[in-house]
């Protein structure tokens, strides 16, 4: 007696983009860490941006990549298979850091839980906003393109851009008021500095990207 089962057939670049998709959740939150100085611009001034916003624009490129070659369904999907690495990792930084105590001989131990050890309530932040505005980017670059589901590439980089633009400015709309309301913090002046600079480095690198990725994946598809 013989049993067939029928072949899932995973495109390549699907197999490709799912883990990297997965694995630069995490590390958005890891670089976020790090304040990094976008230079001295003029009329605006001194910029500086939480480093993690570098991993964030490339899941934002991804989750439009696959939109564009596998429709808004799927992407959505891949929105919604990323909290699964983020929650992951938050239990284990917390296990790890309040858990498992650190051995005798190392000393790093403060420095590793105040870079790493965020909140309750920051963590929250990042899970509310990372669904949102990555949710809130898939709608956006899937509207744009129109109701068929596509144009052909025709404008890829302006409907990529306008998507970026609009999910850098809730994402941090959202992880700001929900980390800071109420504490004191000036919520309004790390708003403005945060969403300029969010704007002037989606500009510069989701459109040459999209087009990166959307190749790269169907070069890896036509093998």
């Amino acid at each position: 007696m013989t049993t067939s089962a029928a072949t899932v057939q995973i495109p390549r670049s699907l197999f490709v983009y799912a883990p990297l998709y997965g694995g630069l959740c995490v590390l958005a939150g890891v670089l976020g860490t790090k304040i990094a100085s976008l230079g001295t611009w003029p009329l605006l001034g001194p910029l500086a941006v939480e480093s993690g916003i570098f991993a964030f624009l490339l899941l934002v490129v991804i989750s439009s990549a696959v939109a564009e070659l596998f429709g808004r369904d799927m992407a959505n999907r891949l929105v919604r298979f990323g909290f699964v690495p983020l929650i992951v990792s938050m239990i284990l930084l917390v296990t790890v850091i309040h858990a498992i105590p650190p051995a005798p001989f190392w000393t790093d131990q403060d420095a590793f839980a105040r870079l790493l050890g965020q909140g309750a309530r920051m963590q929250f932040a990042g899970l509310i906003s990372y669904g949102t505005s990555q949710t809130l980017n898939v709608a956006v670059f899937s509207r744009m393109a129109g109701s068929a589901g596509g144009d052909g590439g025709r404008l890829l980089w302006l409907r990529a851009w306008v998507a970026s633009l609009l999910s850098q400015v809730v994402d941090t709309l959202i992880f700001i008021t929900i980390s800071f309301a109420g504490t004191g913090v000036p919520i309004v002046e790390i708003m403005t500095g945060q969403i300029v600079s969010k704007l002037i480095l989606s500009t510069i690198m989701v459109p040459p990207l999209i087009y990166v990725f959307v190749a790269l994946a169907r070069r890896l598809d036509a093998k």
